[in-house]
């Protein structure tokens, strides 16, 4: 039997494992979800609504255990205390709009006709999670879906393998019946063969771009819907008058918190020239201010990076940025738990160019480069070189030239003297090889449903 094993970034140990799940088991317990599907959806949306809601609160109250288990995982701090804030905050907007994002469009209702358009649940939706935001991505699909009347299979990958479990355990508890929200252990290929039945009416992935390749090869011909969300290279662009000190703090803390491990973290910034090294002295400063150490140490600002392999990949890119004339800027004397490994210093270059994959390519870790423009033209045009774009952070006292630029800018979400923020009224999306689809907001109860139109003619005498 195939064990699929978490390796805590803390000290190398397995912190977890669970036997992965054959693709005959991982059928069966689709079936069962499809069969608990048709009378889910039969019930009230506000009995929905407020099913899922009791869930988030039950999940809510195993707090004491949920916060050393994401830093066991996954590694981040006890102190910021898991992810309460954006988890609530996502499901509690959701099941506010649910009721008007769902309601039928009233094309005509006389005593002829009546035309409307009903919004239907897809079925069964597939959540594939990541490890760097367990809770808070995945609950983007699973509170809308459950709330929209489809029922869900959730698989977590292997850094946060139990996540997947206590979500679905916490929902179970708080009422959900069983079967509406199910949860699987499974390695890639049996994810990928799973895939490949038509079990699925939506799909909803996040991770990498080769991953979300593979989703869709493996989706290929069942027709089933995606939502795709992959990589990113977020860029800030911060003008002659912006707010320094708050571009400094916001930025800083986007690029580094969570170990730089954040899907919308800030990776490159753009400063104009006449505030470029204010910023750069003043970043550095705010940067050297954290303390790099064991997560479950309440101390601790800064922990280990989720995995060996991850932190080798920060560490060859600035390396390579190195070799071809980047400068680092934190002093690696600050940061004596530095181990080589999973432990990883924050660092700040300049002196960087799109020559190098440091500027080019995904980093997610805590690491961001700083060069210097002189024009709002040449910041936009560095901006939109990328392969990706999720979301795009400017600063500025002027909305109007905000607006302007961001038009311009190739990306999800235009942030303007904000950034590394996902706001539930709008959609979570992405372009080029950031993915596609979206989540939250109205936009993401439309992608979890189906219309379907109804069109009566009424009998008259």
């Amino acid at each position: 039997m195939t064990m699929i094993k978490c390796i805590s970034p803390i000290d190398q140990s397995v912190y977890a494992e669970r036997p992965a799940m054959s693709l005959e088991a991982a059928s069966e317990a689709v079936a069962r979800a499809r069969k608990a599907q048709k009378a889910w959806a039969r019930r009230p949306l506000e009995e929905r609504v407020q099913l899922v809601l009791k869930g988030v609160a039950r999940l809510n109250e195993m707090s004491d255990e949920v916060v050393p288990e994401l830093a066991h995982m996954m590694g981040r701090p006890v102190r910021y205390g898991g992810e309460y804030k954006g988890f609530n905050e996502r499901s509690n907007y959701v099941a506010s709009i649910a009721a008007d994002a769902l309601k039928p469009l009233v094309i005509e209702e006389s005593a002829a006709f009546e035309r409307r358009i009903e919004r239907e649940a897809q079925g069964v939706v597939f959540v594939i999670a990541p490890w760097n935001y367990p809770y808070m991505t995945a609950i983007n699909t699973v509170a809308p879906a459950l709330m929209a009347g489809n029922t869900v299979v959730i698989k977590h990958a292997t850094q946060t393998l139990l996540v997947g479990e206590r979500m679905v355990r916490a929902f179970v508890e708080a009422g959900v019946p069983d079967d509406v929200f199910v949860n699987v252990f499974l390695d890639h290929a049996t994810t990928s063969a799973l895939i490949a039945t038509g079990k699925f009416n939506f799909i909803n992935f996040t991770g990498s771009v080769e991953g979300g390749r593979s989703i869709e090869r493996a989706a290929a011909g069942t027709f089933a819907g995606l939502g795709l969300e992959l990589g990113g290279k977020d860029p800030a662009y911060v003008m002659e008058d912006a707010d320094l000190d708050a571009a400094v703090d916001t930025l800083m803390d986007g690029a580094t918190y969570n170990s730089g491990q954040c899907c919308c973290g800030i990776e490159r910034i753009y400063v104009h020239e006449s505030l470029y090294d204010s910023f750069v002295e003043k970043s550095v400063a705010w940067v050297s201010n954290y303390k790099l150490g064991n997560p479950l140490d309440p101390e601790t600002t800064l922990g280990p990076m989720a995995h060996r392999r991850f932190a080798a990949h920060v560490r060859e890119q600035i390396a390579a940025a190195v070799a071809k004339g980047a400068k680092t800027h934190v002093d690696p004397k600050l940061f004596p738990q530095d181990d080589g490994h999973a432990y990883l210093m924050p660092q700040i270059l300049t002196n960087v160019d799109h020559s190098m994959s440091f500027m080019k390519d995904e980093t997610f870790g805590p690491a961001v480069g700083i060069m210097k423009v002189k024009t709002d033209d040449e910041a936009l045009a560095l901006m939109n070189d990328s392969q990706y774009g999720l979301t795009a952070s400017l600063w500025t006292q002027d909305p109007e030239r905000a607006g302007r630029i961001g038009r311009e800018i190739e990306t999800g979400t235009v942030f303007m003297n904000r950034a590394d923020y996902l706001d539930p009224a709008l959609c979570w999306t992405g372009v080029k090889e950031t993915g596609k689809g979206g989540s939250l907001s109205v936009i993401g109860f439309q992608n979890l449903t189906r219309p379907k139109s109804y069109h009566l003619k009424k009998v008259t005498k």
